[in-house]
């Protein structure tokens, strides 16, 4: 097995900036702390040439996960699963991640990282200002139309499919959706998604059984009032993502409705709120954690010089089945 800089700081209990600092620039640390970050390669048969090799390309081993969401924070449920593939993959490397937002993000920061995750809804211009600083970058959950940049997504028709299917499976004909503002990628990827499936199963969608809303809990409610007021309205709903889906449920709930036997519901995501509601939610599980482990490999790669297979993975979703459908 080979040892890491991570292995040296550990047994010499010193940070791994200053094993590589005594790698490099050995006079610059003083002898005790020189002598123990020496014994410990010796002892893990350590060789600092990666580091000569690092100060030499003038990398910094380090890497950046951005969190590319508007009002977003590090603690957002979706990116925290992406966030932890991240993490772990990383650990088994010489680089040092660092994770914010892209708001938090000050420009003057980019010199300093070899590569950079970009999650969410990354534009052509910050994707194109890294590049020109020769800053790698990799896309999770984003996919530029038009440019090849290497990107990690979920099989967005897929997961589409998986309820919609479902959804007919147990009879269901007249199937609505509430579509969201959210990342432009996304949304519209699932929007279409939900036509091209129900189009190749023989099923038209109405008009005003599709409706777009914001994600909050009070629009999504409204916005499915006005589906569920309908004379021939529909028997089944998917939401866009779990907090409009949990919009719909509410909404059908306060009308007398009941679920699934009036209406059934399936969500996209299987965030926390698909087990917190009542009856709890089935949805479209996305493997975030393997998103993220995918995504650091796929710049693990790039950063080594390696060509890999495929620019883009695509990793593939699940149905949660629960009560609501």
């Amino acid at each position: 097995m080979a040892h890491t800089i991570r292995d040296v700081s550990k047994i010499a209990g010193v940070s791994t900036a200053t094993v590589s600092r005594t790698f490099a620039y050995p006079d610059s640390v003083r002898e005790e702390t020189r002598k123990k970050v020496m014994e410990a390669a010796r002892l893990l048969n350590y060789s600092p040439n990666a580091i000569a090799r690092s100060m030499a390309r003038q990398q910094t081993e380090k890497l950046a996960f951005l969190i590319c969401k508007k009002g977003s924070s590090i603690l957002d449920e979706f990116y925290a699963g992406i966030c932890d593939g991240i993490m772990k993959a990383t650990n088994q490397s010489d680089y040092q991640l660092l994770i914010t937002t892209e708001a938090d993000w000050n420009t003057s920061k980019r010199n300093q990282v070899d590569g950079m995750i970009l999650g969410g809804d990354a534009t052509i211009g910050l994707v194109s200002e890294c590049r020109n600083q020769d800053i790698k970058v990799i896309l999770v959950n984003n996919e530029i139309e038009g440019f090849s940049f290497p990107c990690v997504i979920n099989d967005e028709e897929k997961g589409m499919r998986l309820a919609i299917e479902h959804l007919l499976d147990r009879g269901h004909r007249k199937i609505g959706m509430l579509a969201g503002r959210f990342s432009p990628y996304i949304s519209e990827k699932r929007y279409h998604a939900f036509q091209k499936i129900l189009r190749e199963h023989g099923l038209e969608v109405p008009p005003g059984y599709i409706r777009i809303t914001d994600t909050d809990l009070s629009s999504s409610m409204e916005a499915a009032r006005h589906i569920l007021m309908m004379d021939d309205r529909p028997t089944a709903m998917i939401g866009a993502n779990d907090e409009i889906a949990t919009g719909i449920m509410k909404a059908a709930i306060r009308m007398g409705l009941r679920i699934p036997e009036d209406l059934a519901i399936v969500g996209y995501d299987d965030s926390r709120v698909c087990s917190a509601v009542e009856p709890e939610l089935t949805s479209v599980h996305i493997y975030r954690h393997e998103m993220g482990r995918q995504a650091a490999g796929l710049m693990l790669q790039i950063l080594r010089g390696e060509v890999p297979h495929r620019q883009k993975i695509v990793v593939e979703p699940a149905l949660h089945i629960r009560a609501s459908s």
